[in-house]
């Protein structure tokens, strides 16, 4: 005991002794304490045992400029928030122990207010709660993000249906009906532009075909009815809409069978999983080609098949669906995405919660939610790039960007119905309003 009496306090920062309580070198507040929990807090190494000086427990460091231990420290941060009066039962000389600190509270904060504990250095709520932001956010630069084993599972089990279900040969497509270009018509350049067209093509053929599917177009209105179902056999054939047809109902059925071996989708009630099937089929199919598409060239390279935008001009489709259409693969193809993004960016679009008919919204929610953070981590996790914190939202952008093509991908296809038709009975199945 003499030892620590005659010990002088090296301490460089305490106000008082910790055994002989006199006064030394004042301490300038910490507004830091380390844990975020709007205390101060400074710990020393110098190998001397550290006790509270309010109950003599165990000190973890100076708190509100006082050494004391964590119990105390929680309560003088509560007892000055509330608005209560304390009032001792005794005579308010109560000695404040370790065993016995719970037994008078007006005791106690006295005993925490002499040792020199400020209400001023208690940090407010949302300053406290800010405080925790910053430190996690702090832990979570300083520590690699990794896949959770839950998350690697949901990229494997996508990535094994699209392999599964998507042939990335497209060795299938030389069997649909073929697209009746002109023989000597390919894909090419045009000067000085970004779009491609058939280097034998005539613009005014071309204004023919748009303008007939437009209702503004003069032969809706001044030419009698058997004029134009005549006409609809000669002039407005849609010359590739039979390899279209062929080719989105093949892809329709790969959509289905994709989603079919997903667990989650399979967990789902009927009613929801065709309500899901009939929102994203467009917009997964959407996706799929992107995989296929060049951004220097502007052209599909399905295989030994390559499509222009003309080809879908030739199978009826307008420029107001084609162009934003066009927009958007340039936008997401100069992502790059890996076969990972790409898969789950297709099942954050499957499960979609808010697509008509649907009846379990909490659950495609939370499955939706789990796809969304399943993405944004690998993000974080593969990529090195400078700008990785944008993909994400870039991501998450272009499937908005796809919701409004696919209502005026609908009305296209009725319109293309209308006049030629020879949509497949299960495109009109999809994009039927009926669940």
């Amino acid at each position: 005991m003499k030892y620590y009496k005659n010990k002088i306090c090296r301490a460089k920062q305490t106000r008082r002794c910790l055994v002989c309580n006199e006064s030394t070198k004042e301490l300038s507040p910490l507004v830091d304490s380390g844990h975020g929990d709007g205390s101060e807090e400074e710990t020393e190494d110098d190998g001397e045992p550290k006790i509270c000086q309010v109950c003599g427990d165990k000190s973890t460091g100076y708190h509100f400029n006082a050494m004391t231990c964590e119990g105390c420290k929680g309560f003088f941060r509560r007892a000055m928030k509330r608005p209560a009066q304390l009032c001792c039962p005794f005579q308010n000389t109560c000695v404040i122990t370790k065993t016995n600190r719970r037994q008078c509270q007006s005791c106690r904060l006295q005993k925490c207010l002499s040792i020199g504990m400020k209400r001023e250095l208690i940090m407010s709520d949302e300053a406290v709660e800010k405080r925790r932001m910053q430190i996690r956010r702090k832990k979570m630069q300083e520590e690699p993000v990794t896949l959770s084993p839950q998350q690697e599972a949901v990229i494997q089990e996508l990535l094994t249906a699209h392999q599964k279900t998507f042939d990335m040969t497209c060795a299938h497509f030389i069997q649909f009906r073929p697209l009746d270009r002109d023989q000597k018509s390919k894909c090419s350049r045009e000067p000085n532009s970004n779009r491609f067209t058939y280097a034998t093509m005539h613009e005014d053929a071309v204004q023919q075909t748009i303008s007939f599917v437009s209702p503004s177009f003069p032969y809706f209105s001044i030419q009698s009815p058997e004029s134009k179902e005549k006409n609809r056999h000669k002039r407005a054939i849609f010359t590739s809409l039979p390899h279209f047809t062929d080719l989105t109902t093949y892809m329709i059925k790969n959509v289905i069978n994709f989603a079919k071996t997903l667990t989650m989708f399979r967990a789902l009630i009927i009613d929801d999983q065709i309500s899901l099937l009939k929102g994203a089929t467009f917009e997964i199919i959407l996706i799929h080609f992107n995989m296929f598409f060049n951004e220097v060239t502007g052209i599909w390279e399905c295989g030994p098949l390559q499509y222009c935008l003309d080809d879908a001009m030739r199978a009826g489709f307008q420029r107001h669906l084609l162009d934003p259409m066009m927009n958007f693969h340039y936008t997401l193809r100069k992502l790059h995405l890996s076969e990972e993004e790409y898969v789950l960016m297709q099942a954050i679009s499957l499960f979609s919660p808010d697509r008509p008919g649907v009846k379990q919204h909490s659950v495609i929610d939370r499955n939706q939610e789990t796809l969304a953070l399943t993405l944004k981590t690998y993000i974080e996790a593969k990529r090195t790039e400078p700008e990785t914190h944008l993909l994400f939202p870039k991501i998450m952008a272009c499937l908005t960007e796809m919701r409004s093509m696919n209502e005026e991908y609908t009305k296209q296809v009725l319109k293309i119905q209308d006049i030629q038709p020879e949509v497949s009975p299960l495109l009109l199945e999809i994009i039927s309003k009926d669940s």
